[in-house]
């Protein structure tokens, strides 16, 4: 039987194609998730609805993946891992091929249930599963290579979705996200080992980890962060066209300048977690309050606003891969136990986020918006530092010289000067 904690590949190689697959799946489900935000008015026209009606295809999406997250988490709580991420690639495949061929609206909701499904099942249990696939020493840097599969969706989906608006019909944004997905699914088939399931996970076991103090901090960090992100961020295109006057151009480089910093500030993260998971988290959601709060004051000169676009998806790019780290710690059932919360909570923080930041637009403007997303981006780093800190502190004061390290103290060393 395999050890705790090794990994339950063979040679190191097949640890890290694993790794991939299961990367270019999480890749796959964002994209697809993303894909069509863009395409809502060509969707709204071809099947006869209202823009705002066709804005539930979003909606809908990440409702379902708030529930799914815990409920396949605990349905699937006896299944080998390997057999659990195909099937839920399998499921996007299907999702994708569903809505590409949408003859309504209620057949596209649909689909976009099934994606709903996909995303909470998925991101729950692929975002743990790196310390079962590569040495423990690895587990950080695979995770972050799993992270970064949703960065670059982020960034891909943006112009691809203008460029599928350009030239052709918005159902071939849901070919592109399935044929993705068709590839993720081969590559899972083909890489993936067996990883039995570690321990029986129960709807009880969930509501135990809520007592339990530095997931509480987490858990409330997390959407405190993720309510401030996208408060701001669903509104960074209105922001570039309305307040910088910037042109077409412009505006779809700032985006992918904020997409490849994302990108790079996941794998900073990545290094610097191994040192300080609560020094990672605090300084970044620092620098993305600050970055988001001065945005609204500084739109000339425009290499300037670039500059300021980019450092806040640097910012950005590795909270998530720090507050995923910090629920896997944190949870004495297991990574897969805090993980599924962590993405009900946060998907229901993007949410929202996205609507308080519309109901601010709509009456203050988006400078507003943009400061008080910020204000809470600082709640957020404030809530982790002082409540983190004090349970770091408490840790300390409980343990004896000779006493092995306990995970939450690993996790929260020395923090990043």
């Amino acid at each position: 039987m395999t050890g705790p904690h090794q990994p339950e590949t063979g040679p190191a190689g097949r640890g890290r194609l694993s790794v991939s697959s299961v990367a270019l799946g999480s890749f796959a489900i964002v994209l697809s998730e993303f894909l069509p935000v863009g395409l809502l008015p060509a969707i709204a026209s071809d099947l006869d609805v209202r823009v705002g009606t066709a804005g539930l295809m979003v909606v809908v999406t990440g409702l379902f993946a708030a529930v799914a997250a815990p409920a396949i988490t605990v349905a699937a709580a006896r299944l080998d891992r390997r057999v659990v991420l195909v099937g839920l690639s399998g499921l996007l495949v299907v999702s994708d091929a569903l809505a590409a061929a949408a003859p309504t609206f209620p057949v596209l909701l649909l689909a976009r249930v099934l994606l709903g499904l996909s995303l909470g099942g998925f991101w729950a249990i692929g975002a743990g599963i790196a310390g079962r696939l590569v040495p423990p020493a690895d587990t950080i840097r695979a995770t972050a290579l799993i992270t970064a599969g949703i960065s670059v969706a982020t960034v891909v989906s943006l112009p691809l979705g203008a460029a599928v608006s350009a030239l052709t019909t918005w159902r071939v944004a849901f070919v592109i996200g399935g044929l993705v997905g068709l590839v993720a699914l081969a590559l899972q088939l083909v890489a993936l080992p067996r990883v039995p399931a570690a321990g029986r996970v129960r709807f009880s076991t969930l509501g135990a980890l809520l007592r339990v103090p530095r997931a509480r901090v987490g858990l409330v960090g997390a959407g405190i962060l993720f309510a401030a992100q996208f408060a701001a961020s669903t509104y960074v295109t209105p922001y570039l066209q309305d307040l910088v006057a910037a042109g077409p151009a412009t505006v779809t480089l700032a985006l992918l300048l904020f997409g490849v910093a994302g990108i790079a500030g996941n794998f900073v993260a990545g290094r610097t977690l191994g040192r300080s998971v609560l020094g990672t988290a605090a300084t970044a959601q620092v620098v993305l309050a600050a970055a988001v709060v001065l945005l609204p004051s500084l739109v000339h000169p425009t290499p300037a606003v670039l500059v300021l676009v980019a450092v806040w998806g640097f910012a950005w790019g590795g909270l998530p891969l720090a507050l995923q780290t910090w629920m896997s710690t944190a949870s004495p059932a297991g990574v897969e136990t805090g993980l599924a919360l962590f993405v009900t909570t946060i998907q229901l923080a993007l949410a929202i986020g996205s609507v308080l930041g519309g109901a601010v637009v709509s009456s203050f403007g988006i400078a507003t918006d943009f400061r008080l997303a910020g204000a809470l981006a600082l709640v957020g780093a404030v809530v982790l530092v002082a409540l983190g800190s004090r349970r770091r502190a408490t840790a300390s004061a409980v343990s004896t010289p000779d006493a092995s390290p306990d995970r939450e103290s690993v996790a929260t060393a020395t923090p990043l000067a």
